[in-house]
């Protein structure tokens, strides 16, 4: 298994990497994407994954909450950060309207930026969608070159048709194991195989059996259990497609 986004390097790990990773490796999940959102959190990605080569990859990016009057500067530091590090893919970024639009304009325009910098310098994009899934969209359309995957996906199947049509994977993670789930099942039911990642999002949104305490990569076993029952797929076989389909977007060794 490979865990396509998670946040290890965050406070509520307590300085507890070395065990998580010991319990993730433990419960066979080969490799972890580190997903940066600040420029604080795009160092301590980057500064982990050296201590752990060939098992963590850092990605870079500006998250939409940390998105204010001062995004341009934000966008100048991700793109020198860029240059100077090697990383697997621009983001987490995109557009968050759910607790606050104050700077709806300026997620738009920095998420723009972003898309451009994942085409300039051809990585993949990871995006984050939380009540702006239409306008999500339709700023993506806009870039035929842009290709990635949508985060933690949470919209509809017919929403999920048309990232699937812009090149985009679709990643599942913890909400598609809890019992009153229906349209995170729904997605997983009608996803390709092909087009499918997943991931746990640690230290958010924790799995059945562990919801509501602090999630973690070792998790990332529940996830799939629960879309091998779905597709009604070998599980082992399920585990083969979905870390080729990984490997292959971010182009992992």
């Amino acid at each position: 298994m490979i865990d396509s986004h998670c946040h290890i390097f965050e406070k509520s790990f307590n300085n507890e990497q070395e065990s998580v990773i010991l319990r993730a490796k433990e419960n066979k999940v080969n490799k972890l994407l580190l997903v940066g959102f600040s420029k604080e959190t795009n160092e301590q990605a980057y500064n982990l994954a050296l201590k752990y080569p060939h098992y963590l990859y850092p990605t870079a990016g500006v998250h939409p909450s940390e998105v204010d009057e001062n995004y341009l500067a934000k966008i100048n530091e991700l793109e020198n950060f860029i240059k100077e590090h090697q990383v697997y893919a621009i983001g987490e970024c995109g557009l968050d309207f759910h607790y606050d639009t104050t700077y709806k304009d300026e997620q738009i325009k920095a998420f723009r930026y972003q898309i451009e910098l994942s085409i300039k310098y051809k990585l993949p994009i990871i995006v984050h969608s939380r009540d702006a899934i239409l306008e999500t969209y339709n700023t993506l359309k806009e870039y035929p070159d842009c290709y990635g995957v949508m985060h933690c996906y949470s919209g509809s199947v017919e929403m999920a048709k048309l990232f699937l049509k812009l090149n985009f994977y679709i990643s599942l993670g913890g909400p598609v194991t809890f019992k009153n789930a229906r349209v995170p099942k729904e997605v997983a039911e009608f996803v390709p195989l092909d087009r499918m990642l997943i991931e746990t999002d640690s230290p958010y949104l924790a799995p059945m059996p562990n919801r509501g305490k602090r999630n973690e990569p070792s998790y990332l076993r529940y996830i799939m259990e629960e879309i091998s029952k779905i597709k009604k797929i070998n599980i082992v076989e399920l585990d083969k497609i979905l870390e080729a389909n990984t490997i292959k977007l971010f182009r992992l060794e």
